[in-house]
């Protein structure tokens, strides 16, 4: 079934996601935004925390987690946090994922942010979100290295 292999690439990008924020020399590191690079890796790393334990868990699997989406592009919390999220997002993901069915994958995501798309897409899109912005920590981690 699809959702063993989508739960088996969202734990392997989540775990690359925790080893680039572990992998900052210095954690007020993550905070740093750049020239032209609005985002800062620990505002990234909050943000895909809460877009999948929002989507992932409240939304698919009746959790009870609240999102502050303005927070994750404006807060600041520590490293530790940041790797606390990333697990708990992981169970929000890897839980769902373990009990979703084939019927559910094909019916209409219960939310319309992309209009009428069925359950399988929206994690999908999900999955390349995640990607998304890994690479982006990655380049930023990178670009403050030299």
């Amino acid at each position: 079934m699809i959702s063993k292999n989508l739960s088996h690439l969202y734990q392997r990008e989540l775990t690359n996601v925790k080893e680039e924020i572990t992998a900052y020399a210095d954690e007020e590191q993550l905070w740093i935004t750049a020239e032209r690079i609005n985002n800062s890796a620990g505002n990234l790393s909050l943000h895909i925390s809460g877009n999948l334990q929002h989507f992932f868990g409240a939304i698919l699997g009746g959790t009870v987690y609240k999102r502050d989406r303005d927070f994750e592009f404006s807060g600041k919390v520590s490293r530790q946090e940041l790797l606390d999220d990333l697990e708990a997002a992981e169970k929000a993901v890897t839980d769902t994922l373990a009990t979703i069915t084939e019927d559910q994958l094909n019916e209409i995501f219960p939310m319309k942010a992309f209009g009428e798309v069925t359950t399988e897409w929206f994690i999908l899109h999900l999955y390349g979100h995640l990607t998304y912005h890994l690479g982006q920590i990655n380049y930023h981690r990178r670009l403050l290295a030299k």
